[in-house]
């Protein structure tokens, strides 16, 4: 069994020392250690950003995508070989903006994989832009009177949008991440873990103190039950989505995978592609 350090390479994160990505990527190396991955079993799948980057930081099959599209790439990763798990990973301007859509569908789509947003408010790696996740009055260089656009909710979304699992962290609680983590890899469907990840150099507002003065976690709520739908959201409306960990889970639905009539059990990875003479003129038959 592959233990954490397994899941390092020799590439060193060029992060801005103090962000937050870097709690996320030791979480998911942690995480894939304790439900007993080996390197080989996992596959990491980003998109643009700063945390976009983190697919060339783990010991694991990785590709670094294109911005806004590390979902599509994943579900196709997932469906092409079952046996992999599969993370994809990005910001909250790669999956709320420009990748909403993707999110959405995937979301809807039940894919079995897990999605981690690293959620920063702001777009870091163009130098401070406002986010869909951006509070209202937040100056930036795109916005210097401050933005007059709603701050998306993300997690209400996912739970119109059919989500089997929700969940929500951040990046200094490192054991309540990992948890959510390995619980998200090990539930059958499409996870959503957003985590709140600040931006030491760009948001000056949304910073360590303010989240610890500001965030909820879950397991102080009394009664809380992450099995009722309704509670979640209104749970997520209440706060105004400042909660950590599970905050829904639907176990009962079955994932795309084990709904799409015919879709192999043996992975298309290891499938023979060839056609036989046969089978080949008989394709041809329905052209002519």
């Amino acid at each position: 069994m592959a233990t954490f350090k397994e899941f390092r390479n020799n590439v060193k994160p060029n992060w801005c020392p103090g962000c937050g990505d870097f709690s996320i990527q030791a979480a998911i190396q942690r995480a894939a250690a304790n439900v007993g991955l080996e390197p080989e079993n996992l596959a990491v799948i980003s998109g643009i950003g700063c945390s976009g980057r983190i697919s060339g930081y783990i010991n694991a099959y990785g590709l670094h995508g294109i911005h806004g599209r590390a979902l599509p790439i994943a579900q196709g990763v997932k469906l092409a070989n079952r046996d992999l798990t599969v993370i994809a990973s990005g910001g909250d301007g790669d999956g709320f903006a420009i990748g909403m859509g993707h999110t959405v569908h995937a979301i809807r789509r039940n894919v079995n994989i897990t999605y981690i947003v690293m959620d920063n408010q702001i777009y870091g790696l163009t130098k401070g832009q406002t986010s869909p996740r951006s509070g209202e009055g937040f100056k930036t260089k795109s916005t210097p009177e401050g933005s007059v656009e709603s701050t998306l909710s993300p997690l209400e979304i996912a739970l119109a949008s059919g989500a089997t699992f929700v969940a929500q962290s951040f990046s200094s609680d490192l054991k309540q991440l990992t948890s959510l983590i390995e619980q998200g890899i090990q539930h059958e469907g499409f996870s959503l873990i957003n985590v709140f990840s600040p931006c030491v150099t760009f948001n000056k507002v949304n910073t360590y103190d303010w989240f610890k003065e500001n965030i909820i976690n879950l397991e102080t709520v009394p009664d809380y039950d992450p099995s009722n739908r309704a509670m979640a959201m209104a749970k997520l409306m209440e706060t105004n989505s400042m909660i950590t960990g599970l905050i829904y889970q639907n176990k009962a639905k079955k994932s795309y995978e084990d709904l799409v009539h015919g879709f192999k059990e043996e992975p298309l990875a290891y499938q023979s592609l060839a056609l036989s003479e046969s089978e080949f003129d008989n394709l041809v038959a329905e052209f002519k």
